[in-house]
């Protein structure tokens, strides 16, 4: 049996679908298309904002964008630059886009365990029609970095463990834990609105410092290889075990 789930590379068009749903544009951070007028309204509001294409995948073209009075500081992986005015950097981004498609997304502070900052994937999965949240684990960035991608040097955290390490209360802690499961479900049914044949999804869910939660995207080909690194491989099985009903084996 070969993989059959249907696969969506544009995040602005699933961005879109997101803010079509009264119940998820709530958890949708501020999003606009790469524009000079865009980045000028979107750096006028915020002092942090990321540059993300609207096609990629690991985390790797990102860049973070950090306003101080006139003086636009940008760092892509390591890399940091200055650039005095808004001509300046969008200039910078402009030669970076190329021909592709970006995206400008209002920057969330992400909570953080001993420096780190994190983010939250959840993975949902369809079966017999119904989707399901089967399993949460966190990806931990290192300390400052741009993005939390393992494929950036960021490590896999099980839930409950690593928001106990960051000072989160027991009953918080099942309280975000019930949310994004919920989550999870409510954005499956929302993309079965928009296109037919989804079978998995995997959303990135920032959690800010106010314990709110906020979508950064969706994965429609979701990645949970870095789980089987894990001592506890219970949660790779499980998913799995979901995953052969539709053709993936890993």
């Amino acid at each position: 049996m070969g993989y059959k789930s249907s696969s969506i590379k544009s995040k602005w068009v699933k961005t879109k679908w997101l803010l079509g749903s009264s119940t998820l544009r709530h958890y949708v951070p501020w999003t606009l298309p790469f524009t000079r007028g865009n980045l000028d309204k979107m750096l006028a509001r915020h002092s942090t904002v990321y540059f993300k294409p609207t096609g990629g995948t690991g985390g790797s073209n990102i860049v973070r964008i950090k306003r101080q009075g006139n003086l636009y500081t940008t760092k892509h992986r390591r890399t940091i630059r200055e650039h005095s005015g808004i001509e300046g950097l969008f200039g910078f981004l402009k030669a970076r886009a190329g021909s592709e498609p970006y995206l400008l997304q209002k920057g969330i502070k992400l909570a953080s365990v001993k420096g780190r900052p994190f983010d939250i994937r959840v993975m949902v999965q369809k079966t017999g029609g119904v989707w399901t949240s089967t399993a949460i684990f966190l990806k931990i960035g290192k300390a400052g970095s741009v993005a939390t991608n393992y494929s950036q040097g960021g490590k896999i955290g099980f839930l409950r463990q690593t928001l106990k390490e960051a000072g989160y209360e027991e009953e918080s802690i099942k309280r975000i834990r019930k949310d994004l499961e919920q989550l999870g479900v409510n954005v499956g049914k929302q993309f079965d609105k928009h296109y037919k044949g989804f079978r998995e999804l995997g959303l990135d869910v920032a959690l800010d410092k106010q314990g709110w939660l906020w979508i950064l995207e969706v994965n429609t080909r979701p990645q949970f290889y870095p789980l089987r690194n894990m001592g506890d491989r219970r949660m790779y099985r499980k998913i799995v075990s979901y995953a052969k009903q539709y053709g993936r084996t890993k």
